[in-house]
């Protein structure tokens, strides 16, 4: 009788039991997968900043770092390779998109996680998806047929040119709009429903229990939502190439056009002779649009794990 109770096996007579978790073969063999994935995303980021570094560094022998980044002219057929215009015109448009999607997308969220019945959530948040698989030309292509004709109707064309910062921005921001919205509607709807109860049971109206109880905890997921979505404008080509122009110039008057870092390389890159230092400046300018879309998304993983770290110890 003693002897059963001990078990029927080897180890639990002995005492000697294993609970390490023994690995079955088809588990290893979809682990093994998920890891090489990964390695593939690692080593792909790895070789872009590889590859892009190759080409800018060999720029660096001939032209100075300093005036490369702080010069307010751009020929490179007059060894003239400032890059301040293009990365503030890149900033700018970021920015005028942001004004633009950013309250329109937390408004959107607020009305999908808060007012909106199941059905009609069900019903606009496919369209927001759709919204955000058009393609960029179609959009560039309704910055400046459509959205440029009706600013220079409204403000005078005298004062609008036909390519202009402004047309670009606001059209940006309607590209970005379903990513902001989407991303911040999940971050509302995350937020316990025990606290949308006690603060309707309280008496607080549907926009006070928004504004004061679930906005607060979903922080830093509305913070991410911000930065992914100025990463995409950062990076963003077509719309800004069709709608904004193709001048490489310092401006500052958002209705005159101007060149962002990416139109820049997409436009010189296939003219520029290779290996030439107008070639290894537009690698450089590639880089350089890397290292701040990397930097944009880093605040924003720093910011959201520093919101999560506050809300785990209240």
């Amino acid at each position: 009788m003693t002897e059963a109770l001990k078990g029927s096996y080897g180890e639990e007579r002995s005492g000697r039991i294993d609970f390490s978790r023994t690995t079955r073969p088809h588990e290893l063999i979809v682990q093994s997968f998920l890891f090489l994935c990964a390695t593939v995303s690692v080593l792909t980021t790895v070789g872009i900043v590889l590859t892009l570094g190759e080409e800018s560094f060999a720029f660096f022998r001939g032209i100075d770092l300093w005036e490369f980044f702080t010069g307010g002219v751009w020929q490179p057929a007059l060894g003239l390779f400032g890059i301040l215009p293009l990365v503030v015109a890149t900033i700018t448009t970021s920015l005028y998109a942001m004004i633009v999607a950013l309250p329109l997308g937390l408004l959107v969220a607020v009305y999908l996680s808060e007012y909106a019945p199941d059905r009609v959530r069900d019903a606009l948040k496919p369209v927001l998806e759709v919204l955000a698989g058009i393609p960029t030309v179609v959009y560039g292509y309704f910055a400046l047929t459509t959205v440029t004709p009706i600013l220079r109707s409204v403000l005078g064309e005298e004062t609008v040119e036909v390519y202009n910062t402004l047309s670009a921005g606001l059209v940006m921001g309607i590209l970005i709009l379903p990513l902001i919205a989407s991303m911040c509607e999940d971050a509302l709807s995350s937020v316990p429903d025990h606290l949308r109860a006690a603060s309707l049971g309280a008496g607080a109206t549907p926009w006070q229990t928004a504004v004061r109880v679930i906005i607060p905890p979903a922080t830093s997921g509305l913070f991410s939502a911000m930065m992914i979505g100025l990463g995409r404008a950062v990076g963003e080509t077509m719309i800004v190439l069709m709608a904004a122009g193709n001048t490489p110039i310092m401006e500052w008057n958002i209705f005159n056009g101007f060149r962002t870092l990416s139109a820049n390389i997409a436009v010189e890159l296939p003219e520029a002779v290779q290996n030439s230092t107008h070639y290894r400046t537009l690698f450089l300018a590639a880089l350089t649009l890397f290292a701040i879309t990397f930097v944009l998304n880093t605040a924003a993983e720093a910011v959201r794990m520093r919101f999560r770290k506050k809300s785990l110890e209240l």
